[in-house]
């Protein structure tokens, strides 16, 4: 029954995260699109209203005319809609699903003993260490060398380099994917949280009282709104890495992510530009060649055909063999009453023969060719193992004796 709660409780908070990083993301993009978009009203009325931008469009039926006043209109209405529970909302439910997925099952999940022999007490307080850090070291890099894009730019790319590099050194591969993920992620939200909203909140109450207004409010707000945009791509890719462990898997899986989420940035600019009227293929031609480039990398080698070292084919692999490595390697997971969960792994159980030969396909694709199972090889299953496995398959699977 504990299992059972657990995945309703995986279900609607990722339901209720993907509504919600839907209505962020799109909300984060549009303004990006609207403040690049503006153009100069021709109307004399507008311009001695203080509108320095305006936007003409059509949707659904009906005709919208957006407008940006270059400081605030004479009289500032009081149904101001401001755009922060999108961010927040995201944030706490990823981090309700970062909890009931891998911090209550972190001997599972977050780590791999082949990586780093940690226990399960250790490694959720570490998984909290790197998601705090994120910020405070980000942060700090915006506080002293925030006068310089560039800069910043380039030291917060460094250190999310490194930070990729440490997770996948410390956890296992698929945790540490998600863990930078939501690192950044924590980063976007903590940025409208600490900076965007108390700066608006701050220009509004100064327009409110009359006050002249401290330009160094919004400045500091659009350098962080600039940030979130180029780090939403980066972000969506370490979420959904989970399901591609081609990605996470890797020797060098570090530079996988790190590699991909470049390539997130170069396509982000390309649109960024364009929205501004500056089409240069380059930018998004750079980020597929990135791409391309991974993809080549961690390609698969054809497994050679089974053979004796004198050349001689091997023994064929009998059922029973099989079975012995299921037993010892995967039903800790996969089982009716599995002993690593509450239970069965995605409702797959491998007690029985019949249930093997049925997720044959399965079984070679995740434990041999991807070595994505046992997660964090938590079994210590060996390669020879999984070459047992493989000539298995290879040789009929389903008809094997």
């Amino acid at each position: 029954m504990e299992g059972y709660i657990l995945d309703w409780a995986n279900l609607l908070l990722r339901w209720v995260h993907v509504i919600t990083a839907i209505a962020w993301i799109g909300s984060s993009f549009y303004f990006v699109w609207l403040d690049n978009s503006l153009t100069r009203p021709q109307d004399p009325e507008l311009q001695e209203k203080g509108v320095g931008g305006e936007l003409w469009a059509v949707h659904g039926g009906g005709f919208y005319n957006p407008q940006k006043y270059l400081t605030a209109p004479k009289t500032l209405p009081e149904n101001l809609h401001w755009f922060y529970w999108e961010s927040y909302s995201t944030w706490m439910t990823g981090f309700g699903l970062l909890v009931v997925l891998y911090l209550f099952n972190a001997s599972t999940f977050l780590i791999d003993r082949n990586v780093y022999d940690m226990s399960p007490g250790a490694a959720v307080g570490l998984a909290l260490s790197y998601l705090a850090a994120g910020w405070v070291v980000y942060d700090c890099i915006c506080r002293l060398f925030g006068k310089s894009d560039r800069t910043v730019g380039v030291l917060v790319a460094v250190y999310v380099a490194v930070a990729a590099y440490v997770a996948c050194h410390v956890f296992s591969g698929r945790a540490a994917f998600l863990l930078t993920g939501a690192m950044i992620a924590t980063i976007m939200s903590a940025n409208v949280l600490v900076w965007i909203i108390p700066g608006q909140r701050k220009v509004v109450a100064a327009l409110r009282k009359g006050d002249p207004v401290d330009p160094v409010h919004g400045k500091h707000a659009k350098q962080r709104s600039v940030h979130n945009t180029y780090f939403t791509l980066p972000v969506l890719f370490a979420m959904l890495s989970n399901h591609y462990s081609m990605t996470y898997s890797y020797k060098y899986n570090w530079a996988v992510l790190v590699l991909i989420m470049l390539a997130g940035v170069l396509i982000r600019q390309f649109f960024i530009l364009k929205h501004k009227g500056r089409i240069n293929v380059a930018w998004p031609a750079a980020g597929v060649a990135v791409l391309g480039v991974v993809a080549v990398m961690i390609a698969p080698v054809p497994r050679e055909t089974v053979a004796g070292k004198d050349g001689a084919a091997a023994a064929p692999v009998s059922f029973a063999q099989v079975q012995e490595v299921i037993n010892s390697r995967c039903i800790q997971c996969h089982a009716a009453s599995p002993k690593l969960m509450p239970s069965a792994a995605k409702g797959i159980k491998l007690d029985t023969a019949d249930e093997i030969k049925a997720h044959a396909q399965l079984i070679y694709q995740q434990a041999v060719q991807q070595k994505a199972m046992p997660l964090g090889n938590v079994t210590q299953i060996t390669d020879d193992e999984r070459a047992l496995l493989g000539q298995w398959f290879e040789a009929g699977a389903k008809t094997a004796n």
